[in-house]
């Protein structure tokens, strides 16, 4: 365990040094005692040991580990500081994502899908109120309820027989439709496919793909009062089964980090900290434990 947190913090350490415009947020001359990199290090050592909130992380470093960290601050120090690092968080994503594409060689075929992280579900997702400068209200086919809070949106490319790396991430509100998301966002598949669901079924999408050379696959949809063909039938249940390791990837995702529940979130602030965190811990297995 001590050889896992001083790799874990010279990992830190060494991003911070190559990636510090993006890492460092303050302009002020503070200088704390308990620097960020091990703000960020005690984070993701609580989410190796099954702890997947902020107060049962700083419990776990105050028992057991209050003589590697002496200048741990108080609780509400702690978590204060720690919502400011959102951007630290995207520069180890980024750092991560690079080095999982040097890393693995993956399929030449690219997922795409979303994922709803819930700050409330069912009768209460209407009244919730937290972070609403980023969540509203949305619905999951999925599992069939209403939720308030964001969706994770996710391009990943396909392996065969594994897990899918990702490649792209990016959150939006609940309520943002998938396709309006990708129309929005800025994205760059050369000469590749796409497999995604219904819901990417559109011309435009399929026209923006064809100039980089990329072909999107999505299912045949039902003409109305009418039936799919035997080949249109077995075309769905190909994509169907391509398809299915990136539902496989946020299952994986939900049970190592605990991300779809974000109940415990009171700011906008600890809601981009609870996504880009967690995200964060998840690549960080992706390239050390794959």
């Amino acid at each position: 365990m001590e050889n896992q947190l001083i790799q874990l913090y010279v990992l830190v350490c060494h991003i911070y040094d190559n990636r510090s415009e993006q890492c460092f947020q303050r302009f002020s001359n503070f200088k704390p005692t308990f620097t960020d990199q091990e703000l960020v290090t005690v984070y993701l050592f609580g989410h190796f040991h099954g702890l997947f909130e902020k107060k049962a992380i700083y419990r776990f470093i105050d028992n057991y580990w209050r003589a590697w960290f002496p200048h741990l601050p108080s609780y509400q120090a702690y978590v204060a500081r720690l919502n400011l690092l959102e951007p630290t968080f995207h520069a180890i994503s980024g750092f991560l994502l690079d080095a999982l594409g040097h890393k693995q060689m993956p399929e030449v075929d690219h997922l795409i899908d979303s994922f709803p992280v819930m700050l409330a579900a069912g009768q209460f997702a209407r009244r919730a109120k937290v972070a609403r400068e980023i969540a509203n209200t949305g619905y999951c086919a999925a599992k069939r309820l209403h939720f308030h809070g964001v969706r994770l949106h996710l391009i990943a490319r396909r392996r065969s027989g594994r897990l899918p790396l990702p490649h792209q991430l990016w959150v939006r509100e609940g309520s943002c439709h998938d396709l309006a998301s990708v129309r929005e966002q800025l994205i760059r598949l050369p000469k590749t496919t796409l497999f995604g669901d219904k819901a990417f079924c559109d011309l435009k999408l399929r026209q923006m793909l064809n100039e980089q050379e990329t072909e999107l696959c999505v299912p045949k949809k039902k003409p109305k009062g009418g039936e799919l063909s035997p080949l249109e039938k077995a075309f769905n249940r190909m994509v169907s089964k391509l398809r299915q390791p990136i539902e496989s990837f946020f299952k994986w995702l939900n049970d190592k980090t605990q991300i779809q529940r974000a109940s415990t979130v009171r700011s906008t602030e600890g809601l981009l900290l609870h996504c880009f965190g967690k995200l964060t811990f998840a690549l960080l297995l992706l390239v050390f434990y794959p």
